[in-house]
Parts: C-alpha cells; sequence; structure tokens
C-alpha cells in the first residue's frame, strides 16, 4: 500500500475513530451509516444478476438430472436431486410439484401432499395440482377436502371432465360408507361387505373403511380376511397402537404367536409404557419362550423334556384351544418317537378328535399302532390321512409298509416268536432267544411228536434271533418284509439258511446241540 494511502475500510470510517480519522462532528455517525449502505446496497445490485443466474443455472441442473434419472426408474436419486432444487429456490412452485410426482411414484402420498399444498399456496390457480391433491385426498376418504379442490378446479375450468368425474366420485363414496355403517349396524355383516367393496375402489387408503370390513369378517368368523384389511391400516393412521394390538390378539387367537409376538412388539415401539400392549406382550413372550423351548427339544431328539415344554404350554394358555389341540398333537409326536406306543395311542386319539384333518396326527397314531402291533389300524389311519393329502410321499410310503407288516403278520412274526415288543434291544432279544432256544430244546422231549413240534418251534426261534439281531434283516423286516422268505430272495432261489447253532433239524438219530449265545 502506497504511503499515505488509507485501506478502503478506514477510509469508509467502519473502523470507528481512530488517531487518523479526523472528528465527524455532531450526526457525524449517522451519516456516516447512511453512506455506507447506500454503498452495500450499490455494490449488491452489481452483484445480484451474476448471483441470481449462477442459482438458477444450479437449479436447472438439479431438475435436469431429476428428470434423466426419473426417465431411468431411479426414483430415490432423482428425489435428492429435487430436495436440492427445493432448498436453493423455496418459492418455486413448481419444483414442488415435481417433487410431489416422485412421492406419488414412489407410493409416498403422505409425503407428496404438503408439497402439493405448497405449490397451491405458491400458486392458487394452479389446478393440476389442486387436481392431484383432490385425488389424494378421495383415495384417503377425506370427502369434503377433496370437493373443495375439485370445485375449486371447477369454478376456474368448468369443462374439466376429470374434475368432474372425481367430483361424482365424492358423493358415491360419501353415500356408500353412510350406507355401509347402517348395514352393520344392523348386522347385515355381508350386505355391509358388498358396500365397502366398492367404497374401497375408491379409497384405498382411508383406514376407516378397511377397519369397518374387517370388523364384518371378524363377526362372521373369516380372521384372516379380517387380518388382511386391518394390516394395512397400521400404515394409514399414524400411532395406530390399536390396530397394532388388534392384530396381535388375532395372530394369537390363530396360533401363529410368532407373528403376534411382532406385532405387539410394533405396539410397544410406539410407546414403550402402552399398558395394554404391555400386559399382552408378557403373555405371547412367555407361551412363545415355552414353545420354542419344545421344538428344539424335538429337533435334538429330547422327547421327554419337549413333552414337559407343550404340557407347560397349555397351562400357560388354557383358554385358547388351539395351542391345546397343536400341543397335544406334538405330545402324540413325542410318545410315537419314544417308542411309548400305548400312551401315543391315547393322547393321539385325543388331539385326532380335537383336530380330525391333521395327516400328521394321523401318520403318528399310525406309527404308534404299529409299535403296539396293530397293523390293520395303522393302514385305516394312513389310508384316511391319505385321503385329506393324496400327493405326501411320507403317506404313501407309511400305507404301504403298514400294509406289508399287516401281510407278514398272517404269516411269520419274528416278534412274537421270541415274545417281545417291537421296540425290543438286542439284548433283550438275545436274552428272550436264550429262554426260548433252553425250553424248546428237542432233547427235552421224549416221544416222536414232542420232539418234532419242539424241532419246528426251534427253528422258528432261532430264525427270529438271526434275523433281529441283524441290523439289515431287522430293518427289511420291519418294513414289512421278511428277509428269510424265500419268496423275497432274488430268482426265487432262496435263502441259504445258517444256524447259531450245530443242529440239523432234519437230521434223524441222537441230537446233539452246540448252542452260540453271541
Amino acid at each position: 500500500m502506497e504511503s499515505g494511502q488509507l485501506p478502503v475500510w478506514r477510509g469508509l470510517g467502519l473502523l470507528g475513530r481512530g488517531a487518523e480519522s479526523p472528528s465527524l462532528g455532531p450526526g457525524g455517525c449517522e451519516r456516516r451509516l447512511l453512506w455506507v449502505a447506500s454503498l452495500l446496497c450499490v455494490l449488491l445490485d452489481l452483484q445480484l444478476p451474476g448471483l441470481l443466474a449462477a442459482g438458477q443455472a444450479e437449479i436447472e441442473n438439479h431438475l435436469e438430472m431429476g428428470r434423466k434419472l426419473l426417465a431411468a426408474g431411479q426414483l430415490a436419486e432423482a428425489l435428492s436431486h429435487y430436495h436440492s432444487a427445493v432448498e436453493i429456490d423455496p418459492k418455486n412452485y413448481l419444483t414442488y410439484y415435481k417433487r410431489a410426482t416422485i412421492y406419488l411414484a414412489m407410493g409416498k402420498f403422505k409425503s407428496a401432499l404438503p408439497d402439493l399444498s405448497k405449490a397451491i399456496e405458491l400458486k392458487p390457480d394452479f389446478l393440476a395440482a389442486r387436481l392431484q391433491r383432490g385425488n389424494i385426498l378421495l383415495k384417503q376418504g377425506s370427502t369434503q377436502e377433496a370437493r373443495q379442490d375439485f370445485e375449486a378446479v371447477l369454478r376456474s375450468n368448468p369443462d374439466n371432465t376429470e374434475a368432474q368425474s372425481q367430483l361424482a366420485r365424492v358423493s358415491e363414496l360419501e353415500f356408500s360408507m353412510q350406507e355401509a355403517r347402517t348395514a352393520f349396524q344392523r348386522k347385515n355383516y355381508l350386505g355391509a361387505i358388498s358396500i365397502l367393496d366398492r367404497a374401497i375402489e375408491i379409497s384405498p387408503w382411508d383406514p376407516e373403511a378397511k377397519e369397518l370390513r374387517s370388523e364384518c369378517h371378524l363377526f362372521l368368523g373369516d380372521y384372516s380376511k379380517a387380518i388382511l384389511d386391518l394390516k394395512p391400516t397400521t400404515k394409514l393412521r399414524n400411532d395406530n397402537r390399536g390396530a397394532f394390538l388388534k392384530l396381535s390378539k388375532l395372530y394369537y387367537s390363530l396360533g401363529e404367536h410368532e407373528e403376534s409376538l411382532n406385532q405387539v412388539r410394533e405396539c410397544l415401539k410406539l410407546d414403550q409404557d402402552d399398558k395394554d400392549c404391555f400386559s399382552h406382550y408378557k403373555q405371547v413372550k412367555k407361551l412363545s419362550k415355552q414353545l420354542e423351548a419344545a421344538e428344539e427339544h424335538v429337533k435334538a431328539q429330547r422327547y421327554e423334556e419337549a413333552i414337559e415344554k407343550y404340557k407347560a404350554a397349555v397351562k400357560t394358555e388354557p383358554s385358547v384351544a388351539i395351542y391345546t389341540t397343536q400341543a397335544k398333537g406334538h405330545i402324540c409326536h413325542c410318545l410315537t418317537k419314544s417308542k411309548r406306543p400305548r400312551e401315543a395311542i391315547d393322547v393321539c386319539t385325543e388331539a385326532h378328535h380335537l383336530d380330525p384333518r391333521n395327516v400328521f396326527i394321523l401318520r403318528d397314531r399310525a406309527e404308534a399302532y404299529i409299535l403296539n402291533e396293530e397293523f390293520e389300524k395303522a393302514v385305516e389311519d394312513y389310508q384316511e390321512a391319505k385321503e385329506f393329502d393324496g400327493e405326501n410321499e411320507e403317506l404313501k410310503e407309511g400305507l404301504e409298509r403298514a400294509q406289508k407288516l399287516l401281510k407278514q403278520s398272517k404269516k411269520r412274526d419274528y416278534y412274537k416268536i421270541l415274545g417281545i415288543r417291537r421296540n425290543a434291544n438286542k439284548q433283550e432279544i438275545i436274552k428272550a432267544y436264550r429262554k426260548l432256544a433252553q425250553q424248546w430244546h428237542p432233547d427235552n422231549f421224549q416221544s416222536e411228536d414232542e420232539k418234532k413240534e419242539a424241532e419246528k418251534k426251534f427253528i422258528d426261534i432261532a430264525a427270529a434271533k438271526e434275523v433281529l439281531t441283524d441290523p439289515e434283516m431287522r430293518q427289511k423286516f420291519d418294513s414289512g418284509e421278511d428277509p428269510l422268505d424265500p419268496e423275497n430272495q432274488q430268482g426265487g432261489a432262496g435263502h441259504q439258511h445258517h444256524w447259531p447253532f450245530e443242529f440239523n433239524p432234519f437230521g434223524s438219530g441222537n441230537f446233539h446241540f452246540k448252542f452260540h449265545f453271541n
């Protein structure tokens, strides 16, 4: 800076009075401020056109990018550019309108509504925005406000066919809702549903119409349809805790405890201190925990523990019948898997009375009958189950096996020969074999007839021991096939039988036996 030259700000006197500043005298300060303000205005006037041009260019750039992204179907990215355009110029009605169309394309009608209202506020004669807002209000069931928008359009343009058509739909909706309420009050639920079907076509975002139709379905006992109508209302109303609680109770009554828990949690997210929701939550949570633990025990084949958990669940919720029915069905399964056929048959029969079309209960009872060697009843249960689910491969295979076992039971039954249950282990099989082999040893008998009878029984006893102590042969026998039956051998050549003792029952003379009880 040259010597003696004052800085601009000091020349303007913006730093106040200093050693180098002459006294302004009385009223000088006010005059200085006025002069500075005038100078700033001149400077701004010089810069404003450039600033406005730059701002407008940026807005146009955002709008152009928004249009391109919208055409490409990238709605979220397009929306971000419209946000920027609105922030730069919050007085541009058209930008609000364009952003509203993006919201509508994304299905966010609640977000679109304030933008349309702002566009109308900035430009009251903007008919396109009024029509769009009227359409949203009509779909929401806000008939009075929708009517005002359509009438405003018709005042400016009496020949607007869209406004005329939508105004007629407003009147139709108002009449339908009144008729539906009357039908509901008269307990004509089917009639009310028929009327509400049309009303909901006109106003799909109206929670009242869906709630009323949901109530009609409930009175008619159709819980599934009631849920379908009630579920959307949780988003159509703000803080709709009542709908979440009602949904939770409906799912609970249908036996869907997991979904019941999800719904009541949504209620508590809105207000964790809601007493009704918290009380219901505790009940559902306790029951769910017991049932989930039972299922884990079943997967791990801990059937006794599973049975205890299912019994506890029945005590937790004794008043909702479906949980008792389901628990008995699961206990039936666990008892069958635990090879306790007599108990299983009793519980399965009780469960079958409660749920007669449940094929899994019939299957489990059939398996219990097989364990109890009641093959005819097993066949009957599998046949009944197959009538309900003819394509189920497990039921087809079970029926074939039961039929084979029934046929087999009329021939030679190795379990009966040894006098043991079908679930006997190897140790029990050998113990029974030893006892019977000693009892029917041919040397124990004197007469020829007695010896022949003993030989026959001894052969059967030996065959039973051979089959039932060999895992592969026993599995075949349990599937209804006799591995020692010549008819079941390949090529019909028969089975070369190797007895577990040194005995030829078809020889003559004195009998000498050497047993191998391994």
